[in-house]
């Protein structure tokens, strides 16, 4: 089961795309937006980070921070990133510690058996990582409700 409103984010140490460990912890004091995307390069995760790179100014404005988070590599998605212009942190998690933590493996993507990725998920939370808005989707060619995450981020003001 994926974590619920009102329970503390589970923690977790993955690496950036340039290799560098982050933790939650290193995100706390701020509210955060956690997007898991199943794969880099695919038209609805493409979409999902672009969306969140072109409404970064209205969440940073409230204090916000963004944070994508995906079982790709750190390598791809450094390319990921790069090739789209993304400005927050992109996370792997490679070893799938995060997306087993927060509830949320989706496995066999597109049939492939043994690819086990994130489903597409938001998690907004408050400055103590405690999760404000959840939102998981069985769904991967779904989208998340951008407004109804950007209005519970500045909410949280």
């Amino acid at each position: 089961m994926a974590v619920q409103v009102g329970q503390k984010a589970p923690d977790f140490t993955l690496v950036d795309t340039g290799l560098k460990p982050r933790s939650l912890k290193d995100f706390l004091g701020k509210t955060t937006v956690l997007a898991f995307y199943p794969a880099a390069f695919t038209g609805v995760c493409t979409k999902e980070m672009c969306t969140f790179r072109d409404s970064l100014s209205q969440l940073t404005g409230s204090g916000a921070q963004v944070v994508g988070i995906s079982a790709d590599t750190p390598f791809s998605n450094k390319a990921f990133a790069e090739q789209n212009s993304l400005t927050f942190p992109v996370l792997s998690d490679y070893s799938r510690e995060a997306i087993k933590a927060f509830g949320i493996a989706f496995p066999d993507l597109a049939g492939l058996k043994g690819l086990t990725v994130a489903k597409r998920s938001v998690f907004v939370l408050d400055k103590q990582g405690v999760v404000k808005y959840a939102w998981v989707s069985e769904d991967p060619k779904k989208e998340p409700d951008y407004a109804g995450v950007t209005k519970v981020a500045q909410s949280l003001k």
